[in-house]
């Protein structure tokens, strides 16, 4: 602990990353950082973030480990590769994984660190994207046990506007996988709206403000919808990582035994999309293969 709040390690400084970590730091914990990218701690550390060589060395600076990567491999790395977390982690330390990974192996990967360190594990993906994890104003959907996820909610609550235990070790995971049905194919929705409305000569813009109040009103027509108009593609998240999480959708949904069509037909505009090189583009960029004067 340093002073009345403990010290945070933070793995992955890209978009959230250091959303994350500016928010850490304007609020008062001590923070420190470690990247892959020596560019992006040296960004971090423009807002208070003190680097680490290793996440092994972060660690044992660390009460609490949070992890923000792009996938399930970058965890295992992170966690159990050479200098990773678990050469210093200990049941006196909390890991709180960020990341959006495949339920089975965040279980294995929870279990085995438990066993091997002591060290608790909570899984606890975001919804929000970098605005509100600067803003403090995140959904956090958490999996893990009661005493882990006790220790976690005095952090988690300056970190989201609504921080929810869904279960033990992975209930995270699956109910991000919900988040991603609900979210992902709404992009390819609002695409296909807005193409529509551009064909028919209206004025396309003003459709948050003649639909909003009824029940095509939501957040996201009134937040995403108007970037799309102004083809506004700067990531805050990256169609490539869109179609990581489409296809762990799918993944999760046959082991369940779950049909899921609607995800499964815009995993395939995903990929087109990423095929033709726009994976770097947000996730809206979905837009393009929908658009008449957009040659893709």
């Amino acid at each position: 602990m340093s002073g009345d709040k403990p010290t945070i390690g933070f793995i992955g400084l890209g978009l959230m990353g250091q959303a994350f970590t500016r928010r850490l730091c304007t609020v008062g914990y001590p923070v420190i950082g470690y990247d892959l990218a020596a560019a992006k701690i040296e960004q971090a550390a423009g807002h208070g973030v003190v680097a680490a060589g290793s996440p092994a060395e972060l660690t044992r600076r660390a009460d609490f480990v949070l992890l923000c990567v792009t996938s399930t491999d970058a965890v295992q790395a992170a966690v159990f590769g050479p200098d990773g977390i678990a050469e210093a982690a200990g049941a006196d330390k909390l890991l709180v994984d960020h990341s959006t990974s495949i339920v089975q192996a965040t279980k294995d990967m929870a279990a085995e660190l438990a066993e091997k360190t002591g060290m608790g594990w909570v899984d606890a993906p975001v919804s929000g994207g970098p605005p509100a994890a600067a803003s403090g104003s995140l959904a956090i959907m958490a999996g893990g046990s009661d005493g882990d996820i006790s220790r976690a909610a005095p952090l988690m609550a300056d970190l989201a506007a609504q921080f929810t235990h869904m279960g033990p070790i992975g209930a995270g995971q699956v109910t991000k996988m919900i988040n991603q049905v609900l979210v992902l194919n709404n992009y390819a929705v609002m695409a296909e709206a807005l193409a529509l409305a551009e064909a028919g000569g209206i004025d396309a813009a003003k459709i948050p403000e003649a639909l909003g109040a009824g029940h095509a009103g939501s957040n996201m027509l009134a937040s995403m919808y108007p970037r799309m108009v102004a083809r506004d593609f700067a990531p805050a998240g990256f169609a490539r990582q869109v179609l990581k999480d489409l296809d762990m959708v799918h993944d999760l949904a046959k082991a369940l035994s779950v049909p899921t069509p609607m995800s499964s037909q815009t995993a395939n505009l995903y990929r087109i999309l990423n095929s033709k090189g726009h994976g770097e583009l947000d996730g809206i960029a979905v837009l393009k293969l929908f658009d008449q004067n957009d040659g893709v």
